[in-house]
């Protein structure tokens, strides 16, 4: 029988399958909302540069409509965050959630020698732990 590797030693590359979703870098708020919804994600890169410095994430738009604001006339650059945690495609579960827990985030960027190759939500985490203990009480 083959042994299943225990979660935290998986690599964070294993659970990076779909491509980040992007908007333009004069995208609104309704932009991003729109890309959520459409992509099934909770956050959105913002431009299309190779090594992006600006996401917006579902508590932003949120924040913008509990403001009161209008979406379609707030750019998604003004709420962006532009703090971004990033960690390499080689890490391990545990690693990345270690790193995510300690910086109060929900989403981190993943790189392969300074590329961006995808985005972990801690939704996505959760669901290998989840499987892991899972698999754990089949056993």
């Amino acid at each position: 029988m083959t042994e299943i590797p225990a979660a935290g030693s998986i690599q964070i590359s294993t659970i990076t399958g779909d491509p980040v979703v992007r908007v333009a870098a004069d995208a609104t708020v309704a932009d991003v909302a729109s890309a959520i919804v459409d992509n099934e994600v909770g956050a959105i890169v913002v431009g299309d540069d190779p090594r992006p410095e600006a996401l917006v994430t579902e508590r932003d738009v949120v924040r913008v409509v509990a403001a009161g604001k209008d979406p379609s006339s707030v750019p998604a650059a003004e709420v962006a965050s532009t703090t971004l945690i990033w960690c390499d495609a080689d890490d391990t579960v545990a690693k990345v959630a270690t790193r995510m827990m300690d910086r109060y985030i929900r989403h981190i960027l993943v790189e392969r020698r300074g590329d961006l190759v995808g985005m972990v939500s801690a939704r996505d985490l959760l669901g290998i732990y989840a499987a892991d203990a899972e698999q754990s009480s089949l056993d």
